[in-house]
């Protein structure tokens, strides 16, 4: 028996408009009257997804920023900070490095330097807090992960140019245009133990969706593991299942409704 859903947000539960599908809000209801959680796990900060989600906020888990911080009924679960040390490093390298902009995601806003009004509606869409900074090295707050958007492309660019930091630190492409550096230990399949273990339920009882990359742990730590029909190919190799439609077409509610809900 399932008890706990998570699902990613860009390329899965989210069309490629950024749209929810509107049979969601009445299969989310129908999971909570049956005692399952529903969760969020995306590499967005946890201020967009609880505006994402404001009317569910109470019965649903976030887990934000790649797996850095979980959230449930407005109690913290969980905080996985990093360096300061590593925050000057990257920032220093980033600035001799084509093509991107850097992104601190911190516990109380995200921080950027560059006001381009292009950027900042591109990281708007993912950091509803965003706070313009003049040097990104003076960030004062918790910092939970490093995002780099690269226009170039993460997989061929940024994912090379910042490879010397993989060695202590995870270097995870979470997107075409997106990059992130964050703890070693870090990520949506760490952050899906620890929400496992507080609330009592296995391996097999987790079932998960995901398309891309960053959605790789999240998937080895779930019986249920269900690739996008439009995933990435290592996740689609890496998962027991792959759903019978993809995110344009309700791939993830589709899925919930029939195996699941069994309707």
């Amino acid at each position: 028996m399932v008890k706990l859903i998570i699902t990613d947000m860009d390329g899965t539960l989210l069309s490629d408009k950024k749209e929810i599908h509107p049979s969601f809000w009445e299969t989310h209801r129908q999971l909570v009257e049956r005692g399952i959680i529903f969760a969020v796990a995306s590499g967005r900060q946890i201020y967009t997804l609880e505006d994402q989600f404001a009317s569910i906020k109470q019965g649903t888990l976030f887990i934000a920023e790649n797996g850095t911080i979980v959230r449930y009924k407005g109690e913290e679960v969980y905080l996985n900070k990093l360096d300061k040390q590593l925050l000057v490093n990257v920032v220093e390298k980033s600035r001799h490095v084509e093509g991107i902009e850097m992104v601190v995601c911190g516990r109380n806003s995200a921080y950027v330097e560059n006001d381009d009004p292009l950027l900042l509606t591109e990281v708007k869409k993912y950091y509803h807090r965003l706070t313009l900074i003049d040097d990104l090295t003076k960030v004062d707050d918790d910092i939970l992960k490093l995002a780099i958007y690269d226009s170039i492309g993460a997989e061929t660019n940024s994912a090379m140019a910042f490879s010397e930091f993989a060695t202590n630190y995870k270097v995870t492409v979470s997107g075409h245009e997106w990059l992130d550096i964050t703890n070693l230990e870090a990520s949506k399949g760490d952050a899906i133990i620890r929400a496992r273990n507080k609330f009592k339920i296995s391996k097999e009882e987790t079932m998960a969706f995901g398309d891309y990359l960053n959605d790789m742990e999240m998937m080895q730590e779930a019986g249920q593991s269900y690739a996008m029909k439009n995933a990435h190919p290592d996740i689609i190799k890496a998962s027991r299942f792959v759903t019978e439609y993809d995110n344009n077409n309700n791939g993830v509610v589709h899925t919930i409704r029939k195996k699941v809900l069994g309707l």
